[in-house]
């Protein structure tokens, strides 16, 4: 349980998320998985990173029953600074990640998808911000790397979910494959950057991030400032109040 890395190949580090029964990350989460993307590309003998999952999804979000069983706001602001550790980490990660993607991937794991440089996702993989219903707000930043602009609005304000499939006709999911082949579709992607040099993939790396439109981290930063306004309200309590009573068997939610 936890966040753990391994070298399966030359040149690729994989960092594998286990958090049952859903992945839904508390705040330690979060900073252990951004230290671990971070070590993990600062490594001279890795060339690209793999972020997989295990378990039933990729990723359901923050633990939301961690935030209601503590007191005040230690919680969410933990958890707004520990999602915005991950999302960077993957996104200044020195090489390349790829993601592998598998069942759900929700709320904050949007955040970690919409900020690697290639996806690739299992048949059974859906995508979604069901942050409205969870009382919180966030990761539209994130999303808008996936779909187009009305695309996202509209399946932010809805809370809908979007199919792998419909991602890799919008271009931003690599591959769509059998859940069975997904971890091998996703080391194959990764040995063939890993097999270009090291220095070259890194300065590729630096200069895409320096020519996107949007400053992701600045971005996602002001969204959380409206997360934590809607906490102040009271109306996010009242959400996930409901969320987890609807949800007590299951443990943890999408933020």
């Amino acid at each position: 349980m936890g966040v753990s890395t391994a070298a399966p190949d030359e040149g690729v580090s994989v960092v594998n998320v286990d958090f049952p029964p859903v992945n839904a990350l508390p705040v330690q989460g979060w900073y252990e998985l951004a230290g671990a993307v971070r070590a993990a590309g600062a490594d001279p003998k890795v060339r690209c990173v793999v972020l997989t999952a295990t378990g039933r999804g990729f990723n359901a979000g923050a633990d939301i029953k961690e935030m209601q069983r503590t007191d005040g706001h230690a919680a969410l602001v933990g958890t707004n600074r520990g999602c915005y550790e991950a999302f960077a980490a993957v996104y200044d990660c020195e090489v390349p990640v790829v993601a592998a993607v598998h069942g759900f991937c929700l709320g904050g794991g949007i955040g970690l998808v919409g900020n690697a440089d290639a996806i690739v996702a299992s048949e059974d993989a859906t995508f979604g911000l069901p942050e409205l219903d969870r009382g919180a707000l966030g990761a539209a930043t994130h999303l808008a790397r996936l779909v187009p602009q009305h695309l996202m609005r509209t399946l932010y304000y809805t809370s809908r979910t979007v199919t792998a499939q419909e991602l890799y006709r919008h271009g931003s999911v690599w591959r769509v494959v059998p859940r069975e082949q997904l971890t091998e579709a996703a080391m194959e992607l990764a040995r063939e950057i890993a097999a270009k040099d090291g220095l070259l993939i890194r300065l590729a790396k630096a200069a895409i991030n320096g020519i996107d439109p949007v400053d992701v981290r600045r971005s996602y930063r002001f969204e959380q400032g409206f997360t934590f306004e809607a906490n102040l309200s009271g109306v996010s309590d009242r959400y996930r109040d409901a969320f987890v009573a609807s949800r007590s068997s299951e443990g943890g939610g999408g933020e």
